[in-house]
């Protein structure tokens, strides 16, 4: 959606050790920049850090549900008032990106979805490096086994960072950006830099990088999937994550959350313009309304849309001018999910991203999603005046600083309004012509034989 800020990318950022791009002498060095000069230096710290790394930057915070983070320490902070742009930086701690390497990912004790990650078969060196990040245990044979720990990794990670940025404020060099804060929400490193009369947010999560597929999600390759024929397998199974998040009931100073977030990249290039303007309105309008108490996040409303991709025909969702029967059909499936407190998640579909809701919880969620429902064109309104109030803070924030300022993205330019007003428009006629009815692309991942798009009577 080109309105209202809506607009989300991803893009992968390769930094190499001291001969990376952000390893570059500049003479006004980049903000983009500035994260890769920063863990250059935290890496030659205690050498902790892989010397030659790559690094995955997704353009939104974790707020905005970029990676599966959904951690209740996290701050909050309102775009045009702390930020102008944000950003999400996953940083590999350990690199297993070698074949020989041997890897135990310990499932046992954990929910689906989640792992510990023991070091007991990796050599002295990573062990002897990492032991003060690490849980320990007396396995069967009698040897201490190491088990390398989020909670543990975040505050390393945190407090060196933390160094890493004292010594760059004492001797700032030319364009160097202002660090305005520095927090740890949980696992994560929340930054705000100042560039001009621009901030920018970099959360920052420390994770375990691993080339390959894991073996709880191989059977999802053997479905059929809409991206089929337009990207490679080997694309999409390049590598994947361990990120610092537990499950409900696990130990969190030891579990680890799978995460595809650089498969999610691929597949999202294959993803309809029109459905993604869908996604991202039906997020703008939902995540603060269902934000208390806590059950959905805007990951799973992407999970959601991956399905949708699945179920439905790829010249139905090749449409342009039907992002209004989208974005009804993802407020459908979500109320779906809700009431039947299932939602499976796209790479490993026994997993259920709902089953810990309470009865009160869903149902107190659904009804609010039914005021939704009942007047979306309204409800989608509200929140484009919203994100234009930010806008407008945003820019007087600006004109009081340097006129040479770098602009936000997010900056009303020419008549940003028009499209959502269409929409709106669209959806309030469908509202209108389909009364109690669902538009839906009704989520079933036990059933592929046939597209799920449908209006009818209301299913819940």
């Amino acid at each position: 959606m080109t309105a209202g800020g809506f607009s989300e990318h991803s893009s992968i950022h390769i930094l190499g050790g001291s001969r990376g791009r952000a390893g570059r002498k500049d003479t006004a060095l980049s903000p983009s920049a500035f994260p890769g000069v920063s863990l250059r230096m935290v890496q030659k710290l205690d050498q902790k850090l892989p010397v030659a790394n790559e690094y995955l930057l997704l353009s939104g915070g974790v707020r905005e549900g970029v990676v599966d983070l959904d951690l209740d320490e996290l701050n909050v902070y309102a775009r045009g008032t702390d930020y102008d742009m944000d950003f999400t930086l996953l940083v590999p701690a350990l690199k297993l990106h070698d074949r020989n390497q041997p890897v135990t990912l310990d499932m046992r004790h954990s929910a689906l979805c989640h792992s510990w990650l023991s070091l007991r078969l990796f050599d002295e060196g990573t062990i002897s490096k990492w032991k003060d990040c690490c849980t320990i245990a007396d396995h069967i044979n009698g040897a201490t086994n190491y088990f390398f720990s989020p909670t543990k990794v975040a505050d390393w990670f945190y407090d060196s960072i933390s160094i890493v940025l004292s010594e760059i404020q004492k001797k700032p060099q030319r364009g160097m950006p202002k660090v305005e804060k520095v927090e740890k929400n949980g696992t994560i490193i929340s930054i705000i830099l100042g560039v001009g009369s621009s901030r920018m947010l970099y959360d920052i999560v420390p994770v375990v990088s691993f080339k390959g597929w894991p073996a709880v999600a191989q059977s999802w390759l053997m479905e059929n999937h809409f991206w089929d024929g337009k990207i490679t397998e080997e694309e999409v199974i390049s590598g994947f994550y361990l990120v610092p998040a537990c499950s409900y009931k696990g130990k969190k100073d030891n579990e680890w959350r799978l995460s595809f977030a650089r498969s999610e990249v691929q597949l999202k290039k294959c993803i309809s313009g029109s459905l993604m303007q869908a996604y991202q309105a039906c997020k703008a309008i939902i995540i603060k309304l269902l934000s208390r108490p806590k059950a959905i996040s805007p990951y799973h409303l992407r999970s959601m849309m991956l399905w949708a991709c699945d179920r439905l025909p790829a010249s139905y969702l090749a449409q342009e001018d039907y992002a209004a029967h989208f974005l009804l059909g993802l407020i459908d499936d979500l109320q779906h999910c809700l009431v039947n407190k299932m939602c499976p998640n796209y790479f490993i579909p026994q997993c259920n991203m709902l089953e810990h809701l309470s009865e009160e919880t869903v149902m107190l969620h659904a009804r609010k999603l039914s005021s939704v429902r009942s007047d979306p064109a309204e409800h989608l309104r509200t929140a484009i005046e919203h994100v234009k109030a930010a806008n407008r803070l945003t820019l007087k924030l600006q004109r009081r600083g340097s006129t040479t300022s770098i602009p936000s993205p997010q900056s009303d330019g020419g008549d940003p309004n028009q499209p959502d007003d269409r929409l709106a428009k669209k959806l309030q006629q469908l509202v209108t012509e389909n009364p109690g009815k669902s538009i839906s692309v009704f989520i079933n991942p036990d059933d592929v034989t046939r597209p799920h798009f449908r209006i009818d009577d209301k299913f819940f």
